[in-house]
């Protein structure tokens, strides 16, 4: 057999890098958790009918079809892997509705397939990390106020590079083009989504062929889109624009709102940019785009925002707010430069040493003491001399060796080698298991 070809957009990690990754899911889980939200893991599969209502995406569903179903079979036809984690959640909170308790909390993190041309930071498969708060009929503004307070505390204990959250509001969008004139503010927020794409000339070009913008009202529009600020000072260089809007109006005050608390409890995190838009029509409030510094060029590593209509049963209405993270686009790519990398590559922290090959169940039942109390080890494969399996626990990264003639302990990066107890004896806290260590 011929030595397999890695397929393109499906990143398989070794040992040490998925190391990083369960660490990085695991620091997201406990503290999306801190915060109240449950778990929930949903179907691979969606109805096609589900995936297609954004339109944009079409070309980038994996369809499910069995290699050797009869024509006629129509078993799987209708279903694809889902591409995000928002489909699915409404489906299962329509599904569910009569069991969940509103406001439903929920984070889930799972693989997603996406059909697109693989490039640093986007991948055909690869995992998300989703939270949202959904309720019936309405929903709260403070919830939006409390995801940025969620992935302060979510990512600003992994040792990644800063992040910067930019912010805006959709209602603060759409009330300034209909305060300033335009018919159409939903076609004016797509066209200002391609700023970072075409440039001002190239917006303001759009606005004029599409909308029959005039010069005043294109030059307003791009004089918003310049507005950023780490604190509610954006609402009064808003107001100096003189455009007047009652959606103008609500959407200040809740922007402010989320910039004002988001500065008090992580400086610098949250900024103000009202050149952000995200072209999707379904979003109804604050929108998020998260940056890592550095890494721009990777495009945003956490989205969202509110929307007022997620689903609806044709009697209630249940509107959410969600941040989506993607893991594999915000780590793999660290991985990668070697930028992040595992403490070590294996979850073992102690080596017990073999003596001889009779005493294998005496080192059998250490070894069983150590993890029954937490300790992940395991027992040296063959009765070699002591430095060759001293030797065997350097390549692995195992840091402690334990001989259990001497009943003594050795940590083989300092060499000091002292008595020990199998039913006392720990290691520092650090070493206990693998973490994340941070190149720079």
């Amino acid at each position: 057999m011929n030595r397999p070809a890695a397929l393109s957009g499906f990143p398989e990690l070794l040992p040490g890098p998925r190391i990083v990754e369960q660490r990085v899911v695991e620091q997201l889980s406990r503290a999306f958790e801190l915060h109240g939200y449950g778990s929930i893991s949903t179907r691979a599969v969606e109805p096609l009918e589900q995936l297609l209502r954004k339109g944009e995406t079409s070309k980038e569903v994996y369809v499910l079809r069995r290699l050797q179903a009869e024509e006629a079979d129509s078993t799987d036809s209708g279903l694809g892997l889902h591409f995000d984690l928002t489909v699915p959640l409404a489906r299962y909170v329509l599904e569910n509705a009569g069991k969940l308790q509103f406001p439903f909390k929920r984070y889930q993190i799972q693989p997603c397939w996406r059909g697109e041309r693989p490039q640093e930071g986007r991948y055909r498969e690869f995992w998300q990390a989703d939270i949202d708060i959904v309720d019936r009929d309405d929903l709260s503004s403070h919830y939006e106020v409390e995801l940025p307070q969620v992935i302060s505390d979510a990512l600003k204990p992994l040792p990644l590079p800063r992040m910067t959250m930019h912010v805006n509001n959709r209602k603060l969008s759409q009330g300034f083009y209909r305060g300033v004139g335009i018919d159409d503010p939903m076609a004016a927020i797509r066209i200002i989504d391609k700023l970072d794409k075409i440039g001002p000339d190239g917006v303001a070009g759009l606005l004029e062929e599409t909308l029959g913008a005039t010069a005043d009202q294109i030059r307003l529009c791009l004089e918003l889109a310049q507005i950023n600020s780490t604190d509610e000072s954006f609402v009064d260089r808003v107001r100096r624009l003189k455009v007047t809007d009652p959606m103008l109006e609500e959407g200040l005050e809740e922007l402010a709102a989320v910039v004002g608390a988001a500065a008090e409890q992580d400086p610098g995190l949250v900024v103000a940019d009202l050149s952000i838009a995200r072209g999707l029509d379904y979003y109804t409030g604050t929108v998020y785009e998260t940056f890592m510094s550095g890494y721009e060029s990777l495009g945003s590593v956490c989205s969202g925002g509110r929307y007022d209509n997620l689903a609806t049963d044709g009697k209630n209405r249940y509107p959410g707010v969600g941040l989506s993270i993607g893991v594999s686009r915000m780590i793999i790519p660290l991985l990668n430069r070697n930028v992040l990398a595992a403490t070590r590559d294996v979850p073992t922290c102690v080596l017990v040493a073999l003596p001889d090959a009779e005493s294998r169940r005496d080192c059998d039942r250490i070894a069983a003491t150590l993890r029954g109390r937490g300790i992940a080890c395991e027992v040296a494969p063959a009765a070699q001399k002591y430095g060759k399996q001293i030797r065997f626990a350097q390549r692995r990264g195992i840091p402690y060796v334990w001989f259990p003639d001497s009943g003594e302990v050795r940590d083989i990066r300092s060499g000091e080698q002292s008595a020990a107890d199998v039913h006392t004896w720990a290691p520092p806290r650090e070493d206990l298991r693998p973490g994340i260590l941070r190149r720079d």
